[in-house]
């Protein structure tokens, strides 16, 4: 993996992908907060500032670890994070990572997580050299399943009870893509 200790800035039509830093634990905590949001993200709704700048530090260790990197969603015309996305997971002998993402209930269905998404898969081909980008997705999550196949991940199969969240064990659909797709 060619994770680099300067954190990459990537640019979309509408977007600019960046750090997220410990000022941004309240936009964080606005979305990740909402039931809705969280619903399928295996953790319960944030409760407090406390819990945002806990995942800001998470997303920071993770990349200085080498074993993730999440980008903020910022509009262009307005720094604020909107949502993330990224790798988790990642391991350099295999060439591969999980990706995620999740994003502010207020810009659902605007395309704006294809187009995150759409710079950051190729990143992660082309600077991390992964083969293999894979997600994991709870069955009920159709909007996901629905934005994963239409960017072209392949479902390989079902992890049954895969996942403990919540007070609960979740089957789990694998998605992948390959550098190779």
């Amino acid at each position: 993996m060619n994770l680099s200790n300067t954190f990459p800035v990537l640019e979309t039509e509408r977007f600019i992908l960046r750090e997220v830093v410990q000022t941004d634990a309240a936009s964080l905590l606005t979305y990740l907060s909402d039931q809705e949001v969280m619903k399928y993200f295996g953790m319960e709704p944030f409760q407090s500032e406390e819990d945002a700048i806990e995942e800001v530090q998470w997303y920071k260790e993770i990349f200085e670890n080498k074993t993730g990197i999440r980008w903020g969603i910022t509009l262009k015309e307005k720094d604020t994070v909107i949502g993330s996305c990224g790798f988790l997971n990642m391991s350099t002998k295999h060439s591969r990572a999980e990706i995620g993402a999740e994003l502010s209930k207020d810009y659902w269905r605007k395309g704006i997580m294809s187009e995150a998404l759409s710079a950051i898969i190729p990143y992660g081909f082309n600077h991390l050299n992964l083969m293999r980008i894979q997600a994991l997705i709870e069955p009920p999550n159709i909007p996901s399943i629905k934005l994963f196949e239409s960017i072209g991940f392949f479902r390989e199969g079902l992890l049954r009870k895969y996942e403990y969240s919540c007070g609960k064990f979740d089957d789990l659909y694998m998605y992948s893509l390959l550098k190779t797709d």
